[in-house]
């Protein structure tokens, strides 16, 4: 995940999604990955303390600042790269699994906090950011 100051996703040179500020979170689903795991990745990501306060410290969240979160599905986060000079996806959950379990997840991102956006599953999307600070977080469950 990243805070941004800006975010946004397109296809075929259409904005679907945009949010003014908050945190761009790319999303890979391992196999094993279930409700519960996105439920507690949720949590997460709304109470993660990254934006600063008052004394420039990184103690609030994004609930907080009243920021947006732009939640993206990313298959490429699971690449096995261990071995020779092509990513392997075998990690990765199938399809129509990861799909689901994405959709579930913006569902409730909605649900508990008021500036969600998202990406489409499984279509070549051009995600444009400029990264706050930078910050870039890797977050895992």
């Amino acid at each position: 995940m990243q805070r941004v100051c800006e975010a946004s996703v397109s296809i075929d040179q259409r904005c679907v999604a945009r949010i003014a500020g908050g945190l761009l979170v790319l999303t890979g689903i391992a196999p094993g990955d279930d409700h519960s795991h996105a439920q507690r990745m949720l949590e997460r990501i709304l109470g993660y303390r990254i934006f600063n306060d008052q004394a420039g410290r990184m103690n609030r969240n994004v609930v907080e600042t009243g920021g947006g979160v732009l939640l993206v599905p990313n298959f490429t986060l699971m690449a096995d790269t261990r071995k020779g000079m092509r990513p392997s996806f075998t990690s990765a959950a199938p399809p129509q699994q990861a799909r689901d379990l994405f959709e579930w997840m913006c569902a409730s991102a909605a649900q508990q906090h008021d500036d969600v956006a998202y990406g489409v599953f499984g279509a070549d999307m051009q995600v444009a950011l400029v990264n706050d600070g930078p910050i870039t977080i890797t977050l895992e469950v």
